[in-house]
């Protein structure tokens, strides 16, 4: 598994060493390479799980790295011949199911996950925190791309005396892989839910999500109750590994997404050779709002011919009329492009909260009715065909 780790506060390009013996690949420090992990997955000095170490600043300790190569064979290559456009996964035998796993743990006995991470995600000017969880369930709780996982948060039910919390369902942001690719871990995408008085504008903690704030609030080592996995309906379609995939998202609803990009661009999966076309649509508030924004950026560097990327910003940009960009119009944007690709049997996504989805219909019917279509036939030949996938909260 190749992990490049990168600083640009030196200028000294530096030759690399690698050692075998831990994942039987090449782990390689470089300096002023590209990382191949975008920043946006590990942003703490250091991340340790099992007996793997990454750093994505200059803060790794060189002596522990030295120290490991002792006695083993140190690979020396040039920058360039360092690059690898992909990262191996394991174990293989996750792509040999015919059929999802589906609620391998029941609500009332839920498995005991661990907590590997918390980083927040967004910038200090987003509204908001989101934060991305990293989640150890120990290859026992296994999904695939698309599903959700249910979480019960610690305590009891204030409406239920004497009974736990009831369920939460979050849309999983990893592959099946995992953001560690050992298949052990998920990764979950959480806004923290708050609530603010309209008279005084002020917090009221008493009114905060439950499940929200406890999974932010989380710290490494910390437990939590998994259910599931669920969900059929965001499953990738991976049939034909030429299809193209149009994916629209607003905030957290990009989670399941990242699992679809990763998957396609950047695990290296011997079942899975993702050759068509992926295009992303994320709306979000402002730029400090935007999520995996850096992977997303990467796969557009390193994949023009098969990944599209557009940013609806609601605070920073104007649409055609002068009003907010919203996601419904960036959609608008390139609707004749879009309706092209689906009469040609592009998938189209849609995940987010579930206001989003109005808007968004009324966009695609005036489109369609100015192409002289009508949009309630089209939609029923989309579900028919299982063109149409759909996940609101």
């Amino acid at each position: 598994m190749p992990l490049f780790i990168s600083s640009y506060s030196s200028s000294i390009t530096q030759s690399i060493m690698a050692h075998s013996a831990i994942t039987q690949v090449p782990v390689a420090v470089s300096i002023n390479a590209d990382t191949s992990l975008p920043k946006s997955v590990f942003k703490s000095n250091n991340v340790s799980f099992h007996d793997k170490s990454w750093s994505s600043r200059l803060s790794l300790d060189f002596k522990i790295a030295i120290s490991r190569t002792r006695g083993r064979p140190v690979v020396c290559m040039s920058v360039q011949q360092a690059s690898q456009p992909k990262v191996a996964v394991s174990p293989l035998s996750l792509e040999d199911a015919k059929d999802p796993p589906l609620h391998l743990y029941k609500n009332k006995e839920p498995y005991t996950g661990t907590i590997v991470s918390v980083e927040r995600l967004v910038g200090p000017k987003a509204p908001g925190e989101t934060c991305h969880i990293v989640i150890d369930h120990g290859g026992n709780v296994p999904y695939w791309e698309g599903q959700s996982y249910g979480i019960i948060p610690p305590g009891e039910n204030p409406k239920k005396p004497g009974n736990p919390h009831n369920v939460r369902l979050y849309s999983i942001a990893s592959t099946r892989y995992g953001d560690l690719f050992d298949g052990k871990t998920a990764s979950l995408c959480v806004r923290r839910a708050v609530y603010y008085d309209p008279e005084t504008g002020k917090e009221d903690p008493s009114k905060k999500g439950v499940c929200s704030n406890f999974l932010c609030d989380s710290k490494p080592g910390d437990k939590v109750q998994i259910t599931g996995p669920s969900g059929k309906i965001m499953l990738l379609p991976e049939d034909d590994p030429n299809a193209t995939h149009i994916m629209i998202a607003t905030g957290t609803g990009v989670a399941p997404f990242r699992g679809y990009l990763r998957r396609m661009f950047m695990e290296n999966v011997p079942t899975f050779k993702f050759g068509g076309l992926a295009w992303l649509f994320l709306g979000v508030a402002n730029s400090d709002s935007l999520l995996y924004d850096d992977e997303f950026s990467k796969y557009l560097r390193d994949y023009p011919d098969n990944f599209r990327y557009d940013r609806a910003l609601s605070r920073e940009q104007k649409n055609r009329n002068g009003g907010k960009m919203y996601v419904q119009d960036k959609i608008e944007e390139y609707s004749d492009e879009i309706f092209k690709l689906l009469d040609n049997g592009a998938h189209i996504y849609f995940c987010g909260l579930k206001g989003m989805m109005p808007g968004i219909q009324d966009t695609l019917k005036r489109v369609a009715e100015q192409r002289g279509e009508s949009w309630d036939e089209k939609l029923s030949q989309l579900k028919k065909k299982k063109q149409w996938h759909v996940e609101v909260y």
